[in-house]
């Protein structure tokens, strides 16, 4: 039972469907295909704005491309202190933007409060020549813990930022579970509400983790970045030849709401997870916010005997397991193909070797 991560998922069987449909005929090549083109107004239409579309490959690359039309060689780009970001894509951003510097943002649960952000700005040197200038502001939705921004979060500080002339990117590696988890609770917002209405300037949009083959989008709600990102975007090898193949999981992906019911299918399922491993002895979650992550502490022992018996997961901080008389966090995820039996095995299993 494989609780790893959600890109170890299989693919959506209609994204599978489309890129088989795509797979028909001739096509003009680097995005100049029907399905590509058609991307801007879906994607518009969905954001209930003006947008234009870069289909990219990965995650990083996303995040990189992003930072590199927001940010100078000598900018500063302000990010919390274990999001991607700043942690797990090999410099890329760095790379890409020519220099630019990442300032780590201490966050709770990974989320940024607003009084880190006016800290982190009141100490930016702004314009002293000595020191990286304050350009982007970045803010992952949802978070490295599995927290969730609100509408209002997200504008509060898109406004700090904006006060101080950062342009703001999100990275939305997993945006459709925020959005699915928040109007399955007390909030209800479009996808608009979480990203242009409340401040954002460029999403990285996420599909690889939630059901695409491998998928991932740029959204530009400042259109007059277009022009600079065509060229970043083919610089960086990301114009594909046969971009319709990648454009089609992007165009199922939405489709529908087929993104939103496959997210809304992986949160459930992590919900299940919490309430039942949350009510064994000796087990404490660390947070859980309505989406598809769940960090879980557990005696040592139950964490090697678990792995023992086959249940995969990644140790939070990726460490070796705790031994006996010790405690470990684990990081446990959701998929949109995990199954009702999947998270009844971990609660059995952890009731059985914890409780």
């Amino acid at each position: 039972m494989d609780f790893r991560s959600d890109n170890v998922a299989s693919v959506a069987e209609e994204i599978m469907a489309a890129i088989a449909a795509a797979n028909v005929g001739t096509a003009a090549g680097y995005g100049d295909d029907d399905i590509s083109q058609g991307l801007h107004p879906a994607y518009s239409e969905l954001f209930e704005t003006e947008v234009r579309v870069f289909p990219v490959l990965t995650g990083t690359i996303a995040n990189a491309l992003s930072a590199s039309v927001l940010s100078p060689p000598w900018g500063a780009i302000y990010a919390e202190a274990e999001s991607h970001m700043a942690q797990d894509e090999c410099g890329a951003p760095e790379l890409f933007t020519g220099g630019a510097k990442l300032i780590a943002l201490e966050g709770r649960d990974g989320k940024i409060p607003p009084e880190e952000l006016r800290r982190g700005l009141a100490k930016s040197g702004k314009g002293f020549v000595h020191a990286a200038q304050p350009a982007a502001f970045s803010v992952t939705q949802t978070s490295e813990a599995g927290a969730v921004y609100s509408a209002q979060e997200i504008a509060e500080l898109s406004a700090i930022a904006k006060d101080a002339g950062l342009a703001v990117h999100m990275d939305g590696a997993r945006f459709a579970n925020a959005v699915a988890a928040l109007n399955a609770g007390n909030e209800t917002v479009s996808p608009a509400d979480l990203t242009w209405r409340a401040g954002v300037d460029v999403l990285s949009f996420g599909a690889t983790k939630n059901g695409a083959l491998g998928a991932e989008a740029i959204i530009l709600f400042r259109t007059d970045l277009a022009e600079e990102m065509s060229f970043r975007h083919k610089r960086a090898g990301q114009l594909a030849s046969k971009m319709r193949y990648i454009s089609a999981q992007l165009a199922a992906y939405i489709k529908d709401g087929l993104w939103l019911r496959l997210a809304d299918h992986a949160n459930r399922m992590c919900a299940q997870l919490a309430e039942g491993l949350g009510a064994i002895d000796g087990v404490r979650l660390d947070v859980f916010g309505g989406a598809n992550e769940l960090f879980v502490e557990l005696p040592g022992e139950a964490v090697v005997a678990l792995r023992q018996e086959g249940f995969e997961f990644y140790d939070w901080p990726e460490t070796i397991a705790a031994g006996a008389g010790r405690r470990s966090t684990i990081r446990l995820v959701t998929r949109h193909d995990t199954s009702a039996g999947e998270v009844a095995g971990m609660i059995a299993a952890v009731k059985r070797l914890a409780g």
